[in-house]
């Protein structure tokens, strides 16, 4: 993707804006940022071997762009009330309620989450992987700083009900991945009342868990489910490892990707938010059954196995790489929880 001096230069420049953003001590350089790495993100998304790259880079851009229109029009709204300054502790107005609603629809979080289904499945997996983890940092960032609790609670139950409802009937491993991005929001958000710093770890631990999984989609060229079942790879423990991977995402026990819920469930407990504990809990458990159900089919019906050695660019730097992420994922529960205990 990056073999290109121009492809390089707009991802430098994508950082620099998110950067930006984070590093910012007022709302307009904070939505200067913002379309800095807008502008910089489309470049990235044309790909001559999709042909759906246009039209997601359009609807990105047009989504993208009325986003920051409302928050520079709720942003020179506040300007002319108060200083510019973030300030933490905000009141609830309307200025605000705006700006956030236009970060929730900058970050793909329900109910505005009709644009990021579509856009993933026109993009690459590499444009797909910078969507749904780096591209999210910046409104994540500014969202802690307006805690408005009515809005922000719609949010989190909007989207872990849109995240398992709408991975149930599909068939693309990019709409997959992006409803189960949808999910792990709400999570993040939930995460956000109890702790500043908790939202950034379950960030980090997605990030990590996205990249394992979407880093072996990318080598075998994977992009629907029947695919799953057909691809014959050269290794039973690379079928086991990608299915662990799965659950490991959807948050089952053993795996690493329990221990970011298990810390989000703690900390909502503790400050008595039980019901919403109780919706995000339940249907996270819709959201391991269609991991589950992949699981199922690939091993129980459709497993197949063949003589030949088919070699996908698959040599052994990306093998042992993607056993080593793999390793820290499956086991990476057990690592945390020895480090404790001594």
């Amino acid at each position: 993707m990056f073999k290109t001096s121009s492809k390089l230069m707009m991802l430098l420049i994508l950082m620099m804006g998110t950067l930006l953003t984070i590093s910012s001590s007022s709302w307009l350089s904070a939505w200067m940022g913002l379309e800095i790495n807008l502008l910089s993100f489309i470049p990235l998304m044309n790909d001559t071997n999709n042909l759906m790259s246009t039209e997601a880079s359009l609807k990105y851009f047009l989504t993208q762009a009325l986003a920051s229109s409302i928050l520079l029009f709720a942003i020179i709204i506040s300007l002319t009330k108060t200083n510019m300054m973030i300030n933490i502790n905000l009141p609830m107005n309307a200025e605000n309620s705006i700006i956030l609603s236009s970060l929730l629809l900058k970050s793909g979080s329900a109910p505005f989450h009709f644009w990021f289904p579509s856009i993933m499945e026109g993009l690459s997996w590499i444009n797909s992987l910078i969507l749904m983890t780096w591209q999210k940092l910046a409104p994540l960032m500014l969202i802690s700083y307006l805690m408005i609790k009515p809005i922000l609670t719609t949010s989190i139950i909007l989207s872990v009900i849109v995240g398992a409802m709408g991975g149930l009937n599909q068939t693309s491993l990019r709409k997959l991945m992006a409803f189960s991005s949808i999910g792990h929001l709400s999570w993040m958000l939930a995460s956000m009342w109890s702790n500043e710093s908790l939202w950034f770890s379950y960030f980090l631990f997605y990030s990590f868990l996205s990249i394992t999984l979407i880093y072996f989609f990318n080598l075998f060229n994977l992009f629907h489910i029947n695919q799953l079942f057909t691809t014959h790879f050269n290794m039973k423990s690379l079928k086991f490892c990608l299915f662990f991977n799965l659950l490991s995402l959807g948050g089952l026990p053993p795996f690493l990707g329990f221990l970011p819920k298990w810390l989000v469930i703690q900390c909502l407990t503790t400050n008595s938010q039980l019901l919403i504990m109780a919706v995000m809990v339940m249907f996270a458990l819709v959201t391991l059954f269609f991991y589950l159900r992949l699981c199922y089919s690939a091993f129980m019906l459709n497993y197949t196995e063949t003589n030949w050695t088919v070699n996908m660019k698959f040599n052994h730097i990306n093998m042992y790489s993607y056993l080593i992420m793999s390793f820290m994922s499956i086991t990476g529960l057990f690592s945390i929880s020895l480090i404790f205990m001594l």
